[in-house]
């Protein structure tokens, strides 16, 4: 993979990743286009790198914010520690029991079936763009009339929140901080709030999807299906990848809370109901 390559995919990535357009369609759809496979483990050892840069960029960019939502008190570290791992859990079991039905029953007919497989699949990824363009429009629509919003996550939000994660990790394009803060919005919460919560719950779950591929390609290269060769050579272009998605995604969540603050949020939507049409008529021409 050329080092402009790992460039362009880093600068999508961080755009994307932190913006509620699904980064994975955008990533997916710029890979066919420049010739890469979007199931293979070198590919998926790019993207590994590259999200470890957005989390980051998560990190410093809310820093002070969770210092205040999660730190305040004792009581206040305890109340949402609980939320958040409640959340993280449920998320686990959607995400885990989803995983199992598509890898078992969608595609039992097919020798080491993954769900990686699915990630490719250009109808799918627009359909999900097409869902989560609707979610969002909706909710951006809806929280308008609500006169007073939750400035608290409370138990049952949490868990609803985390449900919604749960079910977006198989699909590409079914973005993850577009459907959990559509969620909240429509449960009420705050428009600040419930950004700050999703973003805490996307650096939780960061780490084992990072481990997770980590160990995919650990055993592509046991089965000696990995090119050992082509993997070292990414490392330290994408340690410059990571670099640009880190600093690309500091400018996406800029973009996000402003949106938010000013009642934008609903044209993400839009651009998610755009690019599903893009992306279907991109499968219809057979990329």
């Amino acid at each position: 993979m050329s080092f402009i390559k790992i460039c362009v995919l880093a600068v999508i990535q961080g755009l994307c990743e932190l913006l509620p357009v699904s980064s994975s369609a955008h990533v997916v759809v710029a890979e066919k286009l420049m010739g890469l496979d979007p199931t293979s483990p070198e590919t998926t050892f790019l993207l590994v790198m590259l999200h470890t840069g957005t989390m980051f960029a998560v990190i410093f960019y809310f820093r002070r914010v969770w210092t205040r939502d999660f730190f305040e008190s004792k009581q206040v570290f305890t109340e949402s520690l609980k939320v958040v791992a409640a959340a993280t859990a449920v998320t686990g079991v959607f995400g885990l029991a989803l995983k199992f039905l598509i890898e078992k029953i969608f595609l039992g007919g097919m020798e080491h079936a993954e769900i990686e497989l699915i990630f490719g699949n250009l109808a799918l990824v627009s359909a999900s763009l097409a869902v989560v363009g609707v979610l969002i429009i909706f909710s951006g629509l809806a929280s308008r009339r609500k006169e007073k919003m939750a400035d608290a996550i409370s138990f049952k939000s949490g868990i609803a929140i985390g449900a919604v994660q749960g079910v977006c990790l198989p699909f590409r394009g079914f973005s993850r901080s577009g459907a959990t803060i559509s969620t909240g919005l429509l449960l009420g919460v705050s428009r600040l709030r419930v950004e700050s919560f999703s973003f805490a719950l996307a650096v939780v779950l960061t780490p084992p999807v990072v481990l997770r591929e980590l160990l995919r390609l650990l055993r592509a290269r046991h089965s000696a299906t990995l090119d050992a060769g082509a993997l070292a050579g990414l490392f330290y272009p994408g340690l410059v990848g990571m670099a640009l998605s880190f600093l690309a995604g500091l400018v996406a969540l800029k973009w996000l809370s402003s949106w938010l603050e000013h009642d934008r949020w609903h044209l993400f939507g839009v651009y998610c109901l755009f690019a599903a049409g893009v992306v279907f008529g991109l499968h219809l021409h057979g990329f």
